[in-house]
C-alpha cells in the first residue's frame, strides 16, 4: 500500500482527497503545515508527499527545501498542489525540486491518475 502525506490548511480539501486516496488503495497521513509534514517524515518514508504552498506556520516551499536535503527521502514524490497558478510561482515549484504543480481547482481523478503514472 502506497504511502502518501497530503498537506493543506483548508479542511474540505483534506477531506475530500483523504477519501479519494484512501478509496484507491492508499495508506493516507493528513498534516495541516508544514511542521506537521515534517513530524510524519521523522518517523516514516512516504511514496507521496501533496503539498499545499500556502500554509501556516512553515510554507510549502520550505518544506520542500527541507524535503530535498534528506537523502532517505529521495525518491519520494512531492506534488505541489496549489491555488498559486501564476507561471512564476509554477516554474519556481518545479525548480525547487516538485515532481509535479497541480493548481487548484483540480479534478481529483486525474490527480491519482497522475501520481499512479509517477511509478
Amino acid at each position: 500500500m502506497k504511502k502518501i502525506i497530503i498537506a493543506d490548511d483548508e479542511h474540505k480539501i483534506l477531506m475530500s482527497l483523504e477519501y479519494s486516496f484512501k478509496k484507491n488503495g492508499y495508506d493516507v497521513y493528513i498534516a495541516r503545515d508544514g511542521t506537521e509534514v515534517l513530524e510524519f517524515l521523522k518517523t516514516m518514508v512516504p511514496d507521496v508527499i501533496l503539498l499545499d504552498i500556502m500554509m501556516p506556520n512553515l510554507d510549502g516551499y520550505s518544506t520542500l527545501k527541507i524535503i530535498k536535503q534528506d537523502e532517505k527521502l529521495k525518491n519520494t514524490k512531492v506534488i505541489f498542489l496549489s491555488a498559486k497558478n501564476n507561471p512564476k510561482d509554477i516554474e519556481k515549484g518545479l525548480e525547487m525540486g516538485a515532481d509535479a504543480y497541480v493548481t487548484k481547482p483540480y479534478s481529483i481523478k486525474k490527480l491519482i491518475q497522475q501520481i499512479e503514472e509517477m511509478f
